[in-house]
């Protein structure tokens, strides 16, 4: 039989507040007890207020691996994508060349390392609580939850052992001998490649997709949101809104007031992830070069570690 529970969260291992608003308590979905079944989490602006990518930008631009100015750029990438919807084929072919090329040379140790400490910084605080909560719901009822994000696979794993949900999904980068090349393994994680990996993962956990859930704020998922039983539009977008609707699916908001008001310009800034490791790999690129002549700057030495 199923039942509901409406979970107030506390202070975690970590001393985040992951507590709830009486207004987010709407929230809480009916979920059955299942361990045949599990939920997707997207992850920037679903279960995180804008994207993970920029604020892991963030982090590195104050420890000096990039300047303010090449964050802002960073930032005005974002927003390019976002406003102009500029995902054509050169884009993308640009992208997948590009994505996690700016990890070139690092070693896996230093990102994890780094994944872990800028969360904590900067990202911690921006865990939507009504998307945990939701969360712990499905780990409560016995099912396994799982990320599904572009960024970094190493950053989605940090997202989720921080969060205490099961693992993640996300863009693989090629390594050897500990060391990233800059090139991917296969594609970014992004539109159909979320729904190829969660049918893949489905298969080896022998998960049954009619009976699981999936979590997303963008029209680029609804192929994700498609396949399982129980899709859910978190923090939609005006398209995604629009085919929740269309076709009956659920939708939760949890940006009201001054919350909403607060998050608007990094959202902004942030959504279109998988343009991000173009503007990133730029910056850093150029810093390498500036950098040549002596071989032995600081700067060289941090970006090659």
């Amino acid at each position: 039989m199923a039942r509901t529970r409406k979970v107030t969260l506390t202070t975690d291992a970590q001393g985040h507040t992951a507590g709830w608003a009486a207004a987010e308590l709407e929230a809480a979905l009916t979920v059955p007890p299942d361990h045949g079944a599990a939920a997707f989490f997207d992850v920037d602006n679903t279960m995180m207020q804008g994207a993970s990518i920029y604020w892991f930008a963030r982090g590195l631009a104050a420890r000096k691996y990039f300047t303010t100015g090449d964050l802002v750029r960073f930032a005005w990438q974002q927003l390019r994508f976002r406003l102009l919807a500029t995902e054509n084929a050169d884009d993308m072919s640009q992208t997948k060349q590009t994505a996690l090329a700016f990890v070139e040379g690092w070693r896996v140790q230093d990102l994890e390392r780094l994944s872990e400490e800028i969360f904590d910084e900067l990202m911690a605080d921006r865990i939507w609580s009504g998307s945990r909560a939701l969360a712990q719901l499905h780990l409560d009822a016995g099912q396994r939850v799982w990320l599904v994000t572009a960024a970094p696979v190493e950053l989605g794993r940090v997202i989720a052992q921080r969060l205490g949900l099961t693992g993640a999904l996300g863009t693989v980068a090629e390594i050897r001998d500990g060391v990233y090349t800059g090139r991917l393994v296969g594609d970014l994680l992004h539109g159909p490649a979320k729904a190829e990996a969660i049918q893949q993962l489905a298969a080896v956990e022998g998960l049954d997709l009619r009976r699981c859930a999936a979590y997303s704020d963008s029209a680029n998922d609804i192929p994700m949101l498609s396949m399982v039983g129980h899709p859910v539009a978190v923090n939609p977008d005006s398209a995604l809104r629009r085919t929740a609707r269309e076709r009956g699916w659920e939708i939760r908001d949890f940006r009201t007031g001054r919350k909403a008001a607060k998050v608007a310009v990094p959202a902004a800034l942030a959504t279109g992830a998988v343009l991000a490791g173009v503007a990133v790999t730029s910056a850093l690129r150029r810093r390498r070069r500036q950098s040549r002549p002596t071989g032995t700057g600081q700067t060289a030495a941090r970006l090659r570690r």
